[in-house]
């Protein structure tokens, strides 16, 4: 069994101290996963970039050679055990090879959504002989794999699906009929894992190759971005299906899918910082090169401005996407050698972490969208122009936000995730609570030192107690029916985003810090400092808007009163620390560390 005193809890984050050993961060990067990450970016400099407009285009036989291509590179095997002839990869290897696949745009999407959450289900919910047959052939490229859980009716909700299922009388085949929609990869995928309702009612998965009686597709869906990627409906009529093809357990299908969306948010949010840094190189590069007034724009004072901010952001995305799925590693190696062969074991330690999961989601999708945004504003007239790749990007990224789950449901998913987290005792949240406002009583001004750090430690020190205290009024103001009260909960779950975002970036340069010295950590400093100090205004507005909206009279005063101390610090010129933050991402254009 699990020993499960050394592990990190989900959500501990948020009323917890973890000791920096304990978080993984880009800088402990082994030999070996540096080589994996470098095969996936010469792979899609060299294969995938040079036929991205055939793509755009629709020209879809590109993308089965380019899966077979990647297959016969192990780009496909990673997640696959080493017994169905996969690489079985650590995730931090696997996370790598989704963050350099992100700058194809939509060929990523097609990558992702066949090692993921199409191939999946099959690696960590499959039988014996399901995953002998076809997961040897999704890890070489031989089948390509799709993923069909929305219908027309039913987003968000996927329980709402009206796709139903019935038993032939014979006993040997499911016959399905409904469509699915917006399924990625369904213009040449040759495995789609469908949901539909046994007799209406018991939503179970089922592996639907393509060639069954009564499997066809709809036309190629026009989209706004990930034109590179294939996205049609799924129509199921009469469909024939095996019952040895019936994935997990009957009427337990929303245990495959709520895990399998875990997967998909995380190894999104690896993707976005992909795109990131791909974003903000080439905005770096154009501003050096065009000039206005004979000045190149990169020395005006304000493109300084926006490049220091777009790369702490940058530098918080990856330091929490990659903490995240350092969890996962760590958490999966404390597991006994038959769980690791259990992949409900594995599910339901990736599912520990849901709440990280959504973070990294949504932290990394709307720092995409950020950065995108600025770098066709850096680009003027030529952002907007189709030969211009951030162009391509800039579409591409908006649908980030929406994929596995939208941002919304996601920053829903947190603040109900640490509530039934609490109630079941795995988190001490109430008992937190309840000594902070015996403490706020007593609260006295601290004392920041001059040492580095020193200010973001504390802020992210305060940034709990605020988290704690916003989410205890809100608690003790609603009880039962805080679930209505969904702009009180997306203000906790955008203070949790910041917190988790402050802590991650603080951790990983204190890290290197320890490791390399102040002076050598200058530009990761920089960053945190600029980022914190950001991050933390944001956190003390979501608050005091949730204790408006939780507490009154002279109760509401005594808590805003306590937030007002809570928000005492020590601001930076943050104007001449974006100067400073910049002048190393201007010679290098690129961003670095």
């Amino acid at each position: 069994m699990v020993q499960t005193t050394n592990i990190i809890k989900g959500g501990s984050f948020l009323i917890e101290d973890v000791e920096l050993d304990r978080v993984f961060t880009p800088e402990d990067f082994t030999d070996e996963q540096k080589m994996i990450a470098q095969t996936t970016t010469d792979y899609i400099e060299n294969e995938v970039k040079p036929v991205i407009e055939n793509l755009e285009h629709h020209e879809f036989d590109h993308s089965v050679r380019l899966l077979k291509k990647a297959g016969e590179l192990g780009l496909l095997a990673a997640d696959v055990p080493e017994e169905y002839e996969g690489l079985e990869l650590d995730k931090i290897s696997s996370a790598l090879i989704a963050e350099k696949m992100s700058p194809a745009g939509g060929f990523s999407i097609t990558h992702g959504a066949h090692v993921g959450i199409g191939s999946l289900p099959i690696v960590l919910f499959g039988n014996h002989e399901q995953k002998s047959k076809y997961l040897p052939k999704l890890a070489s490229g031989e089948l390509i794999a799709a993923y069909a859980l929305t219908e027309p009716g039913s987003g968000s909700d996927a329980l709402g699906a009206k796709t139903v299922a019935k038993l032939n009388e014979a006993g040997t085949h499911y016959v399905l009929n409904g469509e699915k929609q917006w399924i990625t990869n369904a213009g040449f995928a040759d495995v789609f894992v469908v949901y539909a309702k046994i007799d209406g009612d018991k939503f179970t998965a089922f592996i639907v190759e393509r060639n069954y009686p009564g499997v066809s597709v709809g036309a190629e869906e026009k989209k706004m971005g990930i034109k590179s990627s294939s996205t049609r409906t799924l129509i199921l009529e009469d469909a024939e299906v095996p019952v040895e093809n019936l994935l997990g357990e009957v009427g337990r299908g929303h245990v495959i899918a709520f895990n399998i969306l875990n997967i998909g948010r995380y190894k999104l949010g690896v993707g976005t910082v992909g795109g990131s840094k791909r974003a903000l190189e080439l905005a770096i590069a154009y501003t050096n090169q065009r000039q206005q007034f004979k000045t190149p724009l990169s020395s005006f004072n304000l493109t300084k401005e926006k490049i220091a901010t777009m790369a702490s952001q940058l530098y918080a995305s990856e330091s929490l996407n990659y903490r995240t799925v350092g969890y996962f590693e760590d958490r999966l190696s404390q597991l006994s050698a038959e769980e690791q062969k259990d992949g409900k074991a594995i599910a339901g330690a990736i599912a520990e972490y849901a709440i990280e999961c959504s973070i990294a989601k949504v932290f990394g999708s709307e720092t995409l969208d950020y950065i995108a945004d600025e770098a066709v504003q850096l680009h003027g007239g030529y952002g907007f122009m189709a030969e211009y790749e951030v162009e391509r990007i800039y579409r591409d990224s908006r649908i980030n936000r929406i994929f596995e789950g939208t941002n919304e449901i996601n920053r829903l998913i947190v603040p109900g995730t640490f509530m039934k987290k609490a109630l079941k005792g795995e988190l001490p949240l109430l008992q937190v609570a309840q000594k902070l406002q015996e403490e706020l009583l007593m609260l006295m001004p601290e004392e920041i030192s001059d040492e580095p750090l020193a200010q973001e430690k504390y802020l992210v020190k305060n940034a709990k107690k605020i988290g704690v205290l916003t989410a205890g009024v809100a608690a003790q103001r609603f009880g039962a029916k805080l679930e209505a009260e969904q702009e009180v909960l997306v203000n906790i779950a955008n203070i949790a985003n910041q917190l988790y975002a402050m802590e991650s970036a603080v951790i990983r340069t204190a890290k290197a810090i320890e490791r390399d010295g102040v002076e050598k950590s200058k530009q990761k400093i920089l960053y945190t400092e600029i980022f914190c100090q950001e991050a933390f205004a944001e956190i003390e507005k979501e608050a005091k808007e949730t204790i408006l909206a939780s507490v009154d009279g002279d109760a509401g005063k005594m808590t805003l009163s306590a937030l007002r101390k809570l928000t005492r610090s020590n601001p930076y010129n943050l104007i001449l620390k974006k100067r400073e933050a910049s002048q190393k991402l201007i010679e290098a254009e690129k961003f670095i560390v």
